[in-house]
């Protein structure tokens, strides 16, 4: 396997991608860390969308980590059940809620080594809190981040937590967090499993886009006014 790209073509490409994704930063909704914390939880195997509309429900019932540890699963399962899972995001929701109470006083601990310890928390969930409720530099490495990272050849692993090394070592601290954002974005909306590669700022760096080779890249049409001029209307289409 090749290396992962010199740092400095990878704050290049990821310049690019922060210019075509401009204030790039969680989806999620939080008011705190706690809240954060929990909905980072239940945001495995669903989406930001979907626990964003559970959440304010929740978190109206169950407020802090006291509260919330004194729920039974009774009381929770009905309100998380569309996030799927939800059995074991109940249990996980409680039991590290009643560990924020025995261990840190109900607070949300501010270090990776804390945080991996509480019930239904690893270095991505973990690094989610850091880097956008605590102020401490951290670079969450999801599904988007692992896919959009290794096309891009700024990282060149399947394991997230060598991928996570290799992207802070190339960026600054202060980066880290946000091109984390930035690169989950982008793997949303553009670098997807079937990637639009004609929207992407830096295709031309890219590795993929080079390997795949311009005349099998994926292409989807551009929606602008121009191109509806010079395209030839369907006798058959039909108008949702």
């Amino acid at each position: 396997m090749a290396d992962p790209r010199p740092a400095r073509e990878t704050r290049e490409i990821l310049d690019r991608l922060s210019t075509q994704h401009p204030g790039a930063d969680t989806e999620l909704h939080y008011h705190s860390p706690f809240e954060l914390l929990i909905a980072t939880i239940l945001s495995a195997q669903s989406t930001d969308a979907r626990v964003n509309i559970v959440s304010p429900s929740l978190f109206a019932k169950y407020p802090d980590a006291r509260a919330l540890a004194a729920a039974t699963p009774a009381d929770v399962e009905p309100i998380i059940v569309t996030t799927g899972f939800f059995r074991a995001k109940t249990r996980s929701i409680i039991g590290a809620a009643r560990a924020l109470v025995d261990r840190h006083g109900g607070d949300v601990p501010s270090s990776m080594d804390a945080l991996v310890e509480l019930p239904g928390v690893g270095r991505k969930t973990a690094n989610v809190v850091l880097g956008h409720a605590l102020g401490v530099p951290g670079l969450p490495v999801d599904r988007h981040v692992l896919r959009v990272a290794n096309r891009l050849g700024i990282a060149t692993s399947d394991d997230p937590e060598i991928v996570e090394k290799q992207l802070q070592k190339a960026l600054p601290k202060a980066r880290w967090t946000v091109s984390s954002d930035t690169l989950i974005l982008h793997g949303r909306r553009i670098c997807r499993p079937k990637p639009m590669c004609d929207r992407c700022a830096a295709r031309d760096l890219c590795r993929y886009f080079k390997a795949l080779g311009t005349s099998r890249a994926p292409v989807r049409p551009t929606r602008g006014a121009a191109a509806k001029k010079r395209a030839a209307p369907s006798p058959r289409r039909r108008v949702k």
